[in-house]
């Protein structure tokens, strides 16, 4: 099952299930008031279909996606695909070490992404920063948590990153990686009672440049270092998450040390058996 959020044609936000090419807008309750309401139930699948269906509504150009995300924070983790340890310790001959440390530890590397205001939805934009020269899209496997931090879904997650200013300092990294329309999220969560083994997530990235491909790379979650459920774990401890969270698990795929984003650009991540997640790229003058 497919569930997000959209601005109908009246500009209200409404919660709806994705179903082929149509939008089915569904009516909601006195106690599923919202979609975090659905994500925290015992079974987000029987309660999302225990809302009564509206008439189904085609999916077009003139669609407004909106991130399927209420009031959750959103964290990423690190260091958790192999091509990321070696990509982090090419930015930075200084911090090398701590990225091949962090690869190999028990502990993993994860930080805060994003408050809800600073993410983007399918075919809204993100950002590049005015102070940065070198910026790239990360491709993420995302799971979407309840507030006992169970697994409820997956959704794709573009995590925006400027190298150059985490390359310069490691303690930079919150300004590399937290700032407005740093982080992407959709179009949709795919609920699941069971995750599909992850080496049928397979993830891929291309990135359109006018009429041109200039980037195009896939990968696997099977290519992970660490399991879903280890790094949830890691998320919990002595943190709790009354609304649920979000968790970007980390990226395999990272452009060549020559590639930038320009404005301008479309970044399409593609995950298995969720959707294609395509934003266009501003940045402020």
């Amino acid at each position: 099952m497919n569930i997000t959020k959209i601005l109908d044609s009246s500009s209200q936000q409404r919660v709806v299930l994705v179903e082929g090419d149509q939008l089915i807008p569904l009516r909601m309750s006195d106690e599923l008031t919202s979609l975090s309401d659905i994500l925290a139930a015992d079974r987000p699948i029987a309660a999302a279909g225990s809302l009564t269906r509206e008439d189904p509504v085609a999916i077009d150009a003139n669609t407004r996606w909106l991130p399927p995300i209420d009031h959750q924070e959103v964290w990423a983790a690190g260091v958790t695909y192999r091509r990321s340890q070696t990509a982090r310790m090419e930015e930075s001959e200084a911090a090398a070490s701590c990225y091949d440390r962090v690869y190999q530890a028990d502990r993993p590397e994860l930080f805060f992404k994003a408050t809800p205001s600073r993410v983007s939805g399918h075919g809204q934009p993100l950002r590049i920063r005015t102070d940065a020269t070198w910026n790239v899209p990360e491709p993420e496997v995302t799971l979407v948590l309840s507030p006992q931090l169970r697994i409820v879904g997956l959704t794709i997650g573009n995590d925006m990153s400027s190298r150059d200013i985490e390359g310069e300092n490691p303690l930079y990294l919150p300004q590399a990686k937290c700032y407005d329309q740093c982080a992407g999220l959709g179009p949709w969560i795919r609920l699941y009672d069971t995750l599909p083994p992850v080496d049928q997530i397979t993830i891929e990235l291309k990135i359109r440049r006018g009429d041109s491909v200039v980037f195009d790379q896939s990968t696997s979650a099977a290519e992970m270092a660490r399991q879903f459920d280890d790094l949830v774990g890691w998320l919990g401890r002595d943190n709790t998450f009354a609304a649920g969270a979000f968790l970007m698990t980390g990226t395999g795929i990272v452009p060549t040390n020559d590639f930038t984003l320009h404005a301008g650009d479309i970044v399409d991540i593609s995950i298995a058996d969720i959707g294609t997640l395509s934003n266009p790229i501003v940045q402020n003058v």
